[in-house]
């Protein structure tokens, strides 16, 4: 295997744990207003994952300085071609940490509140967006012969991308459900499962469709397994959720994001982003990829920090892994 097939998976991988990861707590941001009663309520749904959000994201800026190291081009056309929606996503996540930092900083309503509806909105465009960009790179857009984006703004959003978008989203706000449920205690962990059984529903309607779009349009053998293992871990996630088993709930809710995006990345190879004008022009593994120097520093880089980023991101969610409940909510210090 080359270097730059490495390199294509490892960069894979980044994208697969940031979906994993940045999914749950995205997912978790959404029900603040889906789920939470009353402002307690909402302190529980942020305390679970005040101590890792900001963990999480550093899959998506390993994930992004890996393309930018390893495949420049690629980096090149999709940040340009992509510009406005990665953009407001950028916002959102600078907005959205802001939020969690600032929200408890006054005790005025409207200053809470205010800074709620951030987290909210900042977890729902992402989440959004994120599928919307997968499904244009998946399903190809229009690059010409000098590499470069040459579409606009509105050809981003083509009804497979706007599909790609209401998966993630919908996929992402189950994983937040579950996810609240294996962490809560009282009323609220009973409404994660209910609300999770109903939008698992939906995410697997959408998820379905898309996958088998995705299949029918680049798919090959490998992927065909990948589509079959993520339906099946979605059906499975829905009957333990139903069951009260929260833990395989949670594990197999992130099989499914894994495999679904393993099956996007295998439906992609060898392309990075197939051109919709000519097949010719499409980024490849080969024609955008860094020198071969490049990518042996770089995998010696990475060889020796993902161990340890691993093992101290492992060992953050052990040290906050107990439940917690509106009764661990103490009164405000103000």
């Amino acid at each position: 295997m080359e270097l730059h097939d490495v390199w294509f998976v490892l960069i894979a991988v980044l994208w697969t744990g940031y979906f994993f990861l940045e999914g749950f707590d995205f997912g978790v941001g959404v029900l603040t207003r889906l789920l939470a009663r009353n402002r307690p309520e909402k302190r529980v749904l942020i305390n679970t994952i005040g101590p890792v959000w900001d963990g999480n994201e550093v899959w998506l800026l390993s994930a992004g300085g890996a393309t930018f190291a390893a495949f420049p081009e690629w980096y090149a056309t999709l940040f340009s071609g992509f510009y406005l929606p990665l953009l407001l996503i950028l916002v959102c996540l600078i907005i959205r940490g802001v939020a969690f930092e600032y929200r408890a900083k006054r005790p005025e309503e409207n200053w809470q509140r205010n800074w709620e509806h951030a987290i909210f909105w900042c977890s729902l465009i992402p989440a959004f967006l994120w599928g919307v960009a997968f499904g244009n790179i998946v399903g190809g857009v229009k690059i010409d012969q000098d590499f470069e984006y040459v579409g606009g703004l509105g050809d981003l959003f083509n009804p497979f991308a706007l599909l790609g978008g209401l998966v993630t989203l919908t996929l992402f706000t189950f994983h937040g459900a579950v996810f609240t449920a294996l962490k809560t205690v009282g009323d609220i962990r009973e409404r994660a499962r209910r609300l999770a059984a109903r939008v698992g529903l939906v995410a697997a309607a959408l998820a379905l469709v898309f996958l088998l779009w995705t299949q029918v349009e680049s798919g090959n053998g490998k992927s065909l397994v990948a589509l079959v293992v993520a339906v099946a871990a979605l059906v499975v996630a829905l009957v333990a959720n139903q069951a009260g088993r929260e833990g395989w709930s949670f594990a197999l809710s992130g099989v499914t994001i894994v495999a679904a995006v393993a099956m996007l990345f295998l439906s992609l190879f060898p392309n990075v982003m197939p051109s919709s004008l000519n097949e010719d022009w499409s980024l490849t593994v080969t024609n955008a990829s860094s020198s071969p120097y490049t990518l042996k520093i770089m995998t010696w880089c990475a060889g020796i920090a993902t161990p340890v980023v691993l093992l101290y991101q492992s060992w953050t969610y052990w040290v906050f892994r107990k439940r917690i409940g509106t009764q661990h909510i103490a009164e405000p210090a103000h």
